[in-house]
């Protein structure tokens, strides 16, 4: 009995252990930024770099490519890990045909200034709709982009102001349901700060919803995006990518499908 209260000790011991690492790594788990700062590269003719300054003054590197006439903006805002640079084929196919875009790098990444957070974030999406609004002039010709962890700030961002439309890349019903998936041995609930509750805000959005995943996504399972797809209010679409693992949006016929889809929702 003595061994087995002492082995049971040294477990729980263990446990805990793991549990408050867990809580203290959590974002560094979560933001996995290079804090390089992202060149243009010559893939992405006419694109300009800009800066953008948050309401809690905060710079953040954005890049810029103008829209030609009776063209949209596009808002985009990224995942977790990288910077802008490894964004530009997906850069580069939306703005083929004249789209414009609005790329930023979250506070911490890409030269940006500050540390990543989810209230950091959120303020960070608020500034570079507030940089890509005033270029359009209307949210008619404005749509939010959002890969991946961007998908949260860009729910969060569609549900309080106007737009002509969202589109999400491998998107989740939270940042909650992700991590207590992966992480199921501990109370998430209880451990997480950064929680990103998309779900409870997907049902605000009033614009057009096009959703893509690939079904072996390992990063975001796609069970997630469909339970938040399943949340959203219509117009919507779900573009389910059979064999494709995280973040789709640059597969071509996913990218066709996509530059249509806009250009529909645009000149509706």
């Amino acid at each position: 009995m003595r061994w087995l209260r002492y082995l049971l000790y040294l477990a729980a011991v263990a446990y805990l252990g793991a549990a408050a690492v867990l809580y203290f790594a959590q974002r560094q788990l979560l933001y996995v930024p290079n804090t390089a700062v992202a060149e243009i590269p010559a893939a992405l003719p006419g694109a300009v770099s800009r800066q953008i300054t948050t309401a809690d003054r905060e710079t953040l590197n954005a890049w810029y490519v103008p829209p030609a006439d009776g063209k949209p903006i596009l808002l985009y805002l990224h995942g977790n890990a990288g910077n802008l640079s490894g964004r530009t084929a997906r850069f580069a196919g939306l703005t083929a045909n004249g789209n414009g875009l609005l790329a930023i790098d979250w506070r911490g990444y890409g030269g940006s200034t500050g540390s990543p957070s989810e209230e950091g974030l959120m303020r960070d999406a608020e500034a570079a709709y507030a940089a890509a609004l005033a270029i359009v002039g209307t949210p008619k010709r404005l749509i939010i982009v959002g890969e991946s962890l961007g998908s949260g700030p860009a729910v969060a961002l569609a549900a309080r102001l106007a737009s002509a439309g969202v589109i999400l890349d491998a998107p989740y019903s939270s940042i909650l349901d992700v991590a207590s998936d992966r992480y199921w041995m501990f109370p998430v609930g209880l451990l997480l700060t950064d929680q990103f509750r998309s779900d409870l805000k997907i049902g605000e959005i009033k614009a057009p919803l096009l959703v893509m995943q690939g079904d072996q996504d390992r990063v975001v399972p796609i069970r997630f995006g469909e339970k938040l797809f399943a949340l959203a209010p219509q117009p919507k679409e779900f573009i389910h990518v059979p064999g494709r693992g995280h973040l789709v949006l640059a597969v071509p016929d996913v990218m066709a499908h996509t530059l249509d889809w806009i250009d529909k929702i645009v000149n509706r």
